[in-house]
């Protein structure tokens, strides 16, 4: 019997064969998913996954009512952002006010908020989620009123446990502790596992959040170059490893914030190696893993973790319920400390909203609505980058994440995009300069724009006029 995973790769690296050798050009329709079923022999779920797998490639795109057809993005060569070369020092360059001016308006429903970086509220199932509040109150003792336990709500912990075989992980319930929110999970291990004065490594660029939450605990970041398409350079982490001056490492190895980047397989399988032979810990952020826009769900560090070296952190803020504050933590071998220190700072998880994301795992609705999510998700970086190479300057390269949310964009030298943030917010229009996503001087001419507003002809207008702001 033909192994059907096989087969629907097989099946889409032919067709992407067929397009860049010119067989199939800009345009044309491909056969519909039965009639290719009906030539070859294939299922359903096979033919669907190569197409699913095709358009994740930005070859192809489904039109409504239509079929598949050849994306013009198929015919264009884009430029990717060039890989970044920080200084191999810990220093720290302010950007707290600039942070607070581009987060400072992020709740005004007139500004286009290209610079945040979680899902507009019409991807979200909040009728579902409304449903399930009622019902989580219905069913706590003292309609959640009180604390859980300190390890967290045992009905999500369970549910935690079992999705983590998505990713080829296999926890149990006692393998995860609550968190709210997934940024609290990291600043939970960060403050167990170093002190003021210690040095940890991300990758560069890296989430302003985590910057600044790394410098408030007193901590020194060693910024290492980074590929806007693999991640962390395995050379440089190496060498900075190597130089024992490192207390952990913490990095983001699938769709990272803000480059998109996503580490290959055989690179977070040295990532673990490395870890476990200088004993250094690694807190993995894998918010995002979730939100991939292939046929299935990329493994992360964790899934390699035979020693307990790795804590990984995860939320459903990014893709089920932002305001709900849900996270967790799988922390390996590090669970006592993780646990006193959740004593200390926060003792309880919040109680309702905790049972009903566990009910909506549970239930079935969270995997439904991925699927949901990360289809718009993938059309709409495809129609993101089609209007930025239509409208933006000659020269200007665009990342081509593979899931996530978020575009990385490298303009012209002589661009400063903290400037021209100021000029978009003439137009109501909210992006989020390079610069903050570093504590060294670079990333000037670069900026990230989110994908997670629903595609419209205003939206697609409002990257049109970055476009011409920045052709003045």
């Amino acid at each position: 019997m033909k192994n059907s995973n096989y087969l629907y790769l097989q099946f889409a690296d032919r067709i992407e064969k067929q397009i860049k050798s010119g067989v199939l050009n800009v345009g044309d329709k491909l056969p519909s998913i039965r009639e290719v079923c009906s030539e070859t022999g294939y299922s359903m779920s096979t033919v669907s996954k190569a197409y699913y797998e095709i358009e994740s490639r930005s070859l192809i795109e489904s039109r409504p009512q239509s079929g598949y057809y050849v994306s013009n993005i198929s015919a264009r060569t884009i430029p990717e952002p060039s890989p970044s070369s920080p200084v191999l020092k810990c220093l720290n360059i302010d950007r707290e006010d600039l942070i607070d001016q581009v987060y400072g308006n992020m709740t005004d429903s007139n500004i286009t908020m290209l610079s945040l970086g979680f899902p507009s509220n019409e991807l979200l199932p909040i009728a579902k989620l409304n449903k399930g509040m009622i019902q989580a109150m219905r069913n706590l003792p003292n309609s959640g009123t009180g604390y859980e336990q300190v390890k967290g709500n045992p009905n999500l912990r369970r549910e935690i446990a079992r999705w983590s075989f998505t990713w080829g992980g296999s926890l149990t319930e006692e393998d995860i502790i609550t968190m709210p929110g997934c940024t609290s999970a990291i600043s939970h291990c960060l403050m167990t596992l170093t002190k003021p004065g210690d040095t940890i490594i991300t990758e560069s660029p890296a989430y302003f959040g985590i910057l600044q939450l790394a410098k408030s605990l007193g901590l020194y970041i060693m910024e290492l170059p980074t590929n806007m398409t693999t991640g962390i350079e395995l050379d440089a982490l190496k060498k900075a490893l190597s130089s024992k001056k490192v207390k952990l490492c913490l990095l983001m190895s699938n769709f990272s914030n803000p480059s998109g980047s996503m580490m290959p397989a055989e690179h977070k399988i040295e990532v673990v190696r490395l870890m476990e032979f200088y004993n250094i810990p690694l807190i993995e952020d894998d918010i995002h893993g979730d939100l991939y826009f292939g046929a299935s769900r990329p493994t992360n560090c964790k899934t390699y973790d035979e020693s307990g070296i790795v804590l990984c952190c995860s939320s459903v803020s990014k893709t089920l319920a932002p305001g709900y504050r849900v996270g967790w933590v799988s922390p390996g071998k590090f669970k006592k400390q993780i646990l006193r220190n959740k004593i200390y700072h926060s003792l309880s998880s919040p109680t309702i909203t905790h049972q009903v994301v566990g009910d909506f795992l549970k239930n079935g609705r969270y995997e439904n609505h991925l699927r949901k999510i990360r289809q718009i998700l993938n059309h709409n970086c495809n129609n993101y980058i089609n209007t930025i190479l239509e409208s933006f300057p000659k020269g200007t390269k665009v990342s081509q994440p593979q899931g996530g949310f978020f575009l990385w964009i490298e303009l012209d030298k002589s661009i400063d995009t903290a400037a021209f943030y100021h000029l978009a917010m003439q137009h109501n229009i909210s992006i989020a300069p390079g610069r903050i996503f570093s504590f060294q001087d670079q990333f000037s001419n670069c900026m990230r724009l989110s994908f997670g507003l629903p595609w419209t002809n205003e939206l697609r207008e409002s990257i049109q006029i970055l476009g011409r702001l920045l052709h003045r």
